[in-house]
């Protein structure tokens, strides 16, 4: 029984090979951000309390363009699975030529910064830091977005290696050696702090874009998939990509945009709770972030069955996605729960033990809220992106927002103006994810999506 389900088409074999690489792509992003974070918490507690919100806050507004210039993976998954590869360049140069407009609007949000800030509340010197690690980050914003749409080329195929390799070198290998060299003053470059980690984030991003561009113009993409003949806009297919990308993109902003809220809430009970939170957060991502990738390879199996008009074979896929997911994030909730010190003990071992036991004694605390969702958020990772991989994006949009900000950000509000303290926010915020993995499993068994599609018939006007 386990021999079949294993190497059946949709079996976890094929999930996890193509997954596997994209759990590793992704998750290097989480090491990276896990070593930085570790980094500014030996430079400074203000370092390590400014750099959650000011990365979250730009990430709100990238995340809008990121998640409608990622769209592109669907469709060239299920371009691939109808057998018109002739359609897969153009796709994913619809989304780099968005993805290079926003970078442009990006760089917009820069002299916002102050007054973002400001309106947060926090205490003067970790405010300082956030306006500039967020204005660095802008600056980097476009990067970033051109690096995620070239990438959509490899996913969408199933070739997640290439992006893999990539993502290895540039965040787990480059972002981190430039991060603590500019951090700490290494290597002949000056000790800027959190600033450091800022540029470093940028440069990575800028390697990383050349990369998959310099990729997906070599000769056997040229020829099979039209990479460099297909470069020019086609407002058809754009235009599509915008319908079904943008729900996908404001929905991932809603959502980065309810926990930025609740993260500058818990700034407002001090320094040490942002810390601990932060902390939590950012150890929390060694979780999530693999599963970023294993939804990434969700959405691609499900786009090309899809494609080849083999619903039953997208359903199967999901699911053998859905039992991976939990079983990895089943094990980590046991860590966060019985042995959080093992989680805790790289933050503790270069900061001020005078400083850094509040936070600590609170950071354990918090990881065993995260314990108790964290297999309702594996759930979230597999149905809500096999959903998006068919297309119904318009419906993770409404959930996404009615839950992220009835059940998290306004009754966490309400929580902080009551002077109910850290734990009840936090309660929120266990809840919201409760019932958002069980929402969107809930949904895909009904089977709707089954139906749906993004990309046009062949025999279709193209005008649509």
């Amino acid at each position: 029984m386990w021999k079949e389900r294993w190497s059946r088409e949709g079996g976890y074999g094929e999930v996890l090979r193509i997954a596997l690489p994209m759990i590793l792509s992704t998750g290097s992003w989480s090491f990276q951000q896990f070593v930085e974070r570790v980094f500014l918490t030996w430079y400074s507690p203000e370092s390590v309390a400014a750099a959650m919100p000011a990365g979250l806050i730009c990430f709100v507004f990238m995340s809008l363009f990121l998640g409608t210039v990622t769209y592109a993976n669907t469709f060239v998954a299920q371009y691939t699975g109808a057998g018109r590869p002739e359609r897969v360049g153009a796709s994913v140069w619809q989304a780099i030529h968005l993805a290079v407009l926003s970078g442009i609007l990006m760089v917009g949000l820069v002299p916002l910064a102050g007054m973002i800030f400001d309106w947060a509340g926090h205490e003067p010197g970790v405010r300082d830091l956030e306006v500039a690690y967020f204005q660095i980050l802008c600056y980097g914003a476009g990067p970033t977005l051109v690096n995620s749409a070239a990438s959509t080329l490899f996913t969408g195929l199933g070739r997640t290696r290439v992006v893999m390799w990539v993502n290895l070198a540039c965040a787990a290998g480059l972002n981190t050696l430039l991060s603590y060299a500019w951090i700490f003053g290494r290597w002949g470059l000056p000790a800027w702090g959190i600033r450091g980690a800022g540029w470093a984030s940028v440069v990575a991003s800028l390697v990383s874009a050349v990369a998959f561009l310099a990729l997906m113009l070599r000769r056997h993409y040229r020829e099979s998939y039209q990479t460099l003949e297909a470069w020019r806009p086609d407002w058809t297919l754009m235009r599509r990509l915008i319908r079904f990308g943008l729900p996908s993109g404001i929905q991932f902003s809603l959502d980065i945009a309810a926990f930025s809220t609740f993260l500058l809430l818990v700034g407002r009970l001090g320094t040490a709770a942002l810390a601990a939170t932060t902390i939590a957060f950012n150890i929390n991502s060694l979780a999530f972030m693999p599963m970023i990738g294993l939804g990434i390879a969700v959405s691609t199996l499900v786009g090309q069955r899809l494609g080849q008009n083999r619903p039953d074979l997208a359903e199967r896929s999901a699911f053998s996605a859905s039992l991976v997911s939990m079983t990895y994030m089943g094990a980590l909730a046991l860590g966060y729960a019985v042995w959080p010190d093992l989680f805790l003990s790289p933050f503790a071992s270069g900061a001020d033990a005078g400083a850094f036991s509040e936070v600590r004694n609170t950071a354990t605390v918090l990881l065993r809220f995260v314990a108790v969702y964290c297999l309702f958020d594996a759930m979230y990772f597999a149905f809500s992106s096999a959903l998006k991989g068919a297309g119904d994006t318009r419906f993770v949009l409404l959930i996404s927002l009615a839950l992220s900000w009835g059940v998290m950000a306004i009754p966490a509000y309400i929580s902080w103006r009551m002077g109910w303290g850290l734990y009840a926010i936090w309660s929120f915020a266990t809840v919201y994810i409760m019932i958002l993995g069980s929402t969107f499993y809930l949904r895909f068994r009904g089977g709707k999506w089954k139906t749906m599609r993004v990309i046009e018939e062949a025999a279709e006007d193209e005008g649509d």
